[in-house]
């Protein structure tokens, strides 16, 4: 990992059960390779990981991931149940800097969403298998500890 400060971000995975099948929100970014992430920040229902929304001074990471999450997808908090048992950091670099990745209206950041089945979402972001790893172990957390009607859709 190349040296240098790093920056804090925070979001939520974004999830949704149709009946018995969980369905994750990617969004499709407007620049560079038009990757597929989280609304930035990660939370997934609280995990510091998703895309990166960087924490602004003064504020922690979990309102860094509400307004992250508003800001990129339209989902406010009032619309989300927010799982905070459930927390996942990850440590990237992104153009040489290191970050540490603690979560619909699109802005002009993303071109596209989707709500994708957990397999198809791991085909979406192959590139990322960090992100692989985070989607895996929130499912499995849905799975064990979320019981079916227990969401917001």
């Amino acid at each position: 990992m190349a040296s240098g400060k790093v920056v804090v971000a925070a979001g939520f995975v974004i999830f949704r059960r149709i009946e018995a099948e969980i369905q994750y929100l990617l969004l499709q970014t407007s620049y560079g390779e038009h990757h597929w992430t989280p609304p930035k920040v990660t939370c997934m229902t609280w995990l510091h990981f998703v895309s990166p929304g960087h924490v602004d001074p003064g504020e922690s990471e979990f309102e860094t991931a509400l307004r992250e999450t508003e800001e990129e997808s339209g989902l406010t908090a009032d619309k989300l149940k927010i799982y905070k048992d459930f927390e996942k950091i990850l440590h990237y670099e992104v153009r040489g800097k290191p970050k540490k990745f603690l979560q619909v209206t699109l802005s002009h950041e993303h071109i596209k969403y989707e709500w994708l089945k957990l397999g198809d979402a791991l085909k979406y972001v192959m590139k990322y298998p960090d992100f692989q790893e985070v989607l895996n172990d929130a499912d499995k957390y849905i799975h064990k500890q979320i019981p079916v009607g227990d969401h917001k859709s």
